[in-house]
C-alpha cells in the first residue's frame, strides 16, 4: 500500500483563460496533518474544490488510496471516505445540535436523510450522536438549537457532523476563521484529537495553528506549489516570505 492517501499529478484549473491552479503535485501521507497555506488568491480553495469534485480539473489526475478518482462525482468522493468542511459553518440552523449529527449519521448508515422515518428508528442513532458530541465538547448542548450556538461551537458541531460520516480523509477549509483566541485554542486541540486515527488536509491562514498542528506544509502562490516541508523549513524559505510579506528579509 502507498504511504500516501492522496496524490495529485499535474492538477490544473483554468477559468476562461485565467489559470487558478497550475501543475500542482500534492502528496498527503496516511495518518498525518497536511496544511495547504498561501496568500489570498493563491488557489487554496480551488484546490479543495477540485479534490472534492465541486470543480472538474482542466488537466491532471487525483489519486485517492491508490485509485484514480479524477472523474468521480462529488457524492462518490464522500462515499469513498473524503469529507470536507467549509469556510462558513454549514449546519442546519433550526435543528437541535443532536439532530444535526443524526442527519449526518443517517447518510452514513444508509438512511439517506429520510426525515419521515419513525422516531424509534432515528432514536437508535442517539447513542452514536452523543458520543460524537462528547468528543467535540458539545454533549451539554445536545438539545440547543444550532443557530443559538456561539461561533466556535458551531464549528465544533460541523466537525462532529463531518466525523459522523466516518471519513478516512478530512478536508478542513479555514477551521479557525473568524474565531476568538480562546476558540482557536479549542478547535486546534480538537483537530489534533480527531487526527489520531485519520488523515487531515487543511487550508488555514493562522500560521500559529499551522505551526502547532501540521506535519507537512505545502505553500501555494499564484496557483503553484512554491515550497513544501515541515514548518521550520518552510518558514525560513525566502520565496515564501516574499509571497506573504513582500520581502525576503521580513
Amino acid at each position: 500500500m502507498s504511504t500516501h492517501i492522496l496524490e495529485t499529478q499535474g492538477l490544473t484549473k483554468v477559468f476562461k483563460g485565467f489559470t487558478a491552479v497550475k501543475d500542482v503535485n500534492l502528496r498527503v501521507k496516511h495518518g498525518t496533518i497536511h496544511a495547504l497555506i498561501g496568500p489570498n488568491g493563491a488557489g487554496k480553495t480551488t484546490v479543495f474544490n477540485l479534490l472534492t469534485k465541486f470543480l472538474s480539473p482542466s488537466a491532471g489526475n487525483i489519486i485517492y488510496d491508490g485509485k484514480d478518482i479524477t472523474h468521480r462525482k462529488a457524492a462518490d468522493i464522500a462515499d469513498h471516505g473524503i469529507v470536507r468542511s467549509f469556510q462558513i459553518s454549514a449546519v442546519f440552523p433550526h435543528l437541535s445540535v443532536r439532530d444535526n449529527v443524526r442527519v449526518a449519521l443517517q447518510r452514513r448508515l444508509g438512511y439517506s436523510y429520510h426525515f419521515w422515518r419513525s422516531d424509534k428508528v432515528l432514536d437508535s442513532l442517539d447513542e452514536r450522536a452523543m458520543e460524537l458530541l462528547d468528543a467535540v465538547g458539545l454533549a451539554d448542548f445536545a438539545d440547543d438549537i444550532s443557530v443559538e450556538l456561539a461561533y466556535g461551537r458551531k464549528r465544533a458541531l460541523e466537525i462532529a457532523t463531518t466525523l459522523a460520516l466516518d471519513p478516512a480523509l478530512m478536508l478542513l477549509d479555514e477551521p479557525t476563521q473568524g474565531m476568538s483566541v480562546e476558540d482557536v485554542g479549542k478547535i486546534t486541540a480538537l483537530i489534533k484529537q480527531v487526527a489520531a486515527d485519520r488523515t487531515i488536509l487543511m487550508v488555514e491562514h493562522n500560521l500559529g495553528v499551522v505551526a502547532s498542528l501540521a506535519d507537512t506544509i505545502s505553500v501555494l502562490n499564484q496557483g503553484e506549489i512554491l515550497a513544501e516541508g515541515p514548518y521550520e523549513e518552510v518558514s525560513r524559505n525566502k520565496a515564501v516570505r516574499e509571497a506573504y510579506m513582500g520581502t525576503a528579509d521580513a
